[in-house]
């Protein structure tokens, strides 16, 4: 009898693996993550024998003698999606797409979908988890249905390389990565090692048909695909759609690019005909009142190619309990805790005993260092009652030292200010060359504490800080 194979352990984070089971990846170091590998059963061992039995012979060839040709993209009909992808969808190639449940993967790819098999060219749906008729139904509210889209319910993946190998489309979309299921492995659609294998059954099938094929992923709890992590590195890209569910608009981050940068942002808003991508992000983001608050300070985000103007909120108030509290939304939490500590140290605010709540408006999520001081300002101007400066953009990354620091590509966000109608902007000092010619007025500042003097404004009474068009007197029953 032939011996049998023993079982390996794979960790379901990293991918790590170890003949035995353990309780904390030697990889990553994550707990209670390991997973049992699918054995090498005669069916899978025979499989990977006739794959390999059909690979042409490879010979090593220098790397400087290879050819550099430029990479073929093909429109995927959606203007934000392509700008996130680098300039649209390269054949041959396997994208993950993830986010929380009812944030709109589904409708984009389906808009998306739709539009290339609009130009003639062949689409194939894999629904795992709607029906044919659920399918139609969500595709009559985008608009009309193109005859080369095709939808085909299935779990197998085996029925979905014979569906692909029989009809050769252009886009392949597979919704979801989860459902799928590969016979001969243990475990059910959704398991670590399901997951495993269908992706690398897909990315054979993508770069041997030259198909693209897009992966909607489950997320969990933590933000991250669910599955091994080995999944995410076996794609060519990996992106997120974000935003509060119940705000308007979305946006389109990619963590992983091989073609393109990860730095790019596609924002949509949300609609009754799916999503449809907004042309000037930075209008979208901005409040439309025009009376200045405490609490609120607008600032450019660099966000890939373009600059995005958004507004910051912050509120801080008297705690009531033994511990401030400090809620963030849209913010780094730790990045808000070290400029409290700033204002703390290097400004003399006092606020070790106050609340601070600060957020983005329209759901946006900020993680570049240039909006420092803007978040800063919507600070101290919310516990100080002085307003920024009417129409004023802040720009500039703060230091440990409540120094203000240099941001790049400083000209195109004054140049986004000043066509939204912005009449000045602080800026850091030691870039005041780089702003002269912008259109608009410049502030130099040096530190914190120096910004807090030339930007905020008069002190407002807690009467006054009411919302534009609201009564200005205190109404007591």
């Amino acid at each position: 009898m032939p011996k049998a194979s023993r079982p390996t352990f794979f960790c379901s984070s990293c991918g790590h693996e170890e003949p035995r089971w353990f309780g904390r990846c030697d990889g990553c170091g994550a707990w209670n993550t390991a997973a049992e590998a699918p054995s090498s059963t005669p069916a899978r061992r025979s499989d990977r024998a006739s794959w390999a039995a059909g690979r042409p012979t490879a010979a090593p060839r220098p790397l400087a003698a290879v050819e550099m040709a430029k990479v073929p993209r093909q429109p995927s009909g959606v203007s934000e999606l392509d700008r996130v992808l680098g300039g649209g969808v390269v054949p041959g190639s396997l994208v993950l797409v993830g986010g929380d449940p009812g944030i709109g993967k589904s409708t984009l790819l389906l808009q998306a979908a739709a539009a290339v098999a609009g130009t003639g060219r062949g689409v194939l749906l894999i629904a795992g988890e709607e029906s044919e008729e659920q399918v139609r139904m969500r595709a009559a509210r985008l608009g009309p249905v193109p005859e080369p889209l095709l939808i085909l319910c299935a779990t197998e993946i085996e029925t979905v390389i014979e569906a692909v190998n029989a009809t050769r489309p252009s886009f392949v979309i597979v919704d979801s990565i989860q459902t799928m299921a590969r016979s001969g492995i243990e475990g059910g659609p959704g398991t670590p090692s399901q997951v495993r294998e269908c992706g690398l059954a897909l990315l054979k099938l993508a770069k041997g048909t030259g198909t693209a094929i897009f992966l909607v992923g489950h997320v969990t709890k933590e933000g991250g695909v669910a599955g091994p992590r080995v999944l995410e590195h076996m794609v060519d890209a990996v992106l997120y759609l974000e935003g509060e569910r119940y705000q308007h608009y979305r946006t389109l981050r990619a963590a992983k690019n091989r073609f393109g940068s990860t730095l790019e942002l596609g924002v949509f808003e949300m609609n009754e005909t799916g999503l449809t991508g907004v042309a000037n992000p930075s209008a979208a983001f901005l409040s439309g009142s025009r009376t200045p608050q405490p609490g609120t300070a607008v600032v450019a985000s660099l966000e890939g190619t373009r600059p995005i103007l958004v507004e910051v909120q912050a509120l801080v108030s008297s705690s009531f309990y033994g511990v401030p509290q400090r809620v963030t939304t849209g913010l780094d939490p730790k990045r808000v805790a070290v400029l409290l500590a700033v204002l703390e140290r290097r400004v003399r605010l006092r606020l070790g005993r106050n609340d601070v709540f600060t957020t983005v408006s329209g759901g946006l999520r900020l993680d570049e260092p240039g909006t420092d001081l803007g978040v800063a300002l919507a600070i101290a101007s919310s516990f100080t009652s002085r307003p920024v400066l009417e129409r004023t953009l802040l720009v500039g990354e703060i230091a440990l030292s409540g120094e203000i620091r240099r941001v790049p590509r400083l000209a195109a966000r004054l140049a986004e200010a000043a066509q939204l109608g912005f009449e000045r902007a602080g800026i850091p000092d030691v870039q005041a060359d780089e702003a002269r010619g912008s259109g608009i007025e410049t502030i130099p500042l040096r530190t914190v504490a120096d910004a807090i003097g030339s930007v905020l404004g008069e002190k407002v009474s807690p009467r006054s800080e009411t919302p534009e068009g609201a009564s200005r007197e205190a109404k007591v029953p």
